[in-house]
């Protein structure tokens, strides 16, 4: 019997993996609460695609002032669910990783079809359009109950994470 790999390590075979927990998705990612916006990932297809959930709870801080009374989940995180899912598959294919940070570069044809609310459990999946070790493009969609709430296409490329030294930090404590 074959199991679903459930491994924050480099894809090596290209087979689909999943799913991957929050602690996984953490170990690929530099996000943390309250920015970290994936709960789970269902399924990675290598430098294909990616479908991951995130689960909106009136708890998240961004409702306190979006909107009072009436709480909508800014669209602009929606995106940077999107992202962030996309940043998931490529950093999955980086074995250095944990040096690199993927940044946006691009935001395209965004659309916003339905509010998300609390309680909403979010479906993103992410399309690769063009990939590249150090770069990406990747088409998005959100769904909430099988309808679409969102779409965009983004852009990213990877960069080198800035260590600091441990000489710098006890200079500053001084």
């Amino acid at each position: 019997m074959t199991e679903t790999l459930n491994t924050a390590e480099p894809s090596t075979t290209g087979a689909k993996t999943g799913p991957l927990d929050v602690k996984q998705i953490q170990a690929l990612l530099p996000h943390r609460f309250p920015f970290l916006l994936l709960d789970r990932v269902l399924e990675i297809e290598p430098q294909k695609r990616i479908v991951a959930i995130k689960n909106v709870t009136i708890n998240e801080p961004f409702f306190n002032g979006h909107f009072p009374g009436e709480p909508l989940m800014p669209g602009v995180l929606i995106v940077e669910a999107m992202a962030q899912a996309g940043a998931v598959l490529l950093l999955s294919e980086i074995a250095d990783r944990d040096q690199k940070l993927v940044v946006f570069t691009g935001i395209e044809r965004a659309r916003f079809r339905r509010p998300v609310v609390p309680g909403d459990q979010l479906r993103i999946e992410v399309d690769v359009l063009v990939w590249r070790r150090i770069a990406g493009r990747m088409s998005g969609e959100v769904f909430v109950d099988g309808k679409l709430v969102a779409e965009a296409t983004v852009s990213c490329v990877v960069v080198d994470r800035v260590k600091k030294s441990a000489e710098s930090e006890v200079a500053k404590a001084r």
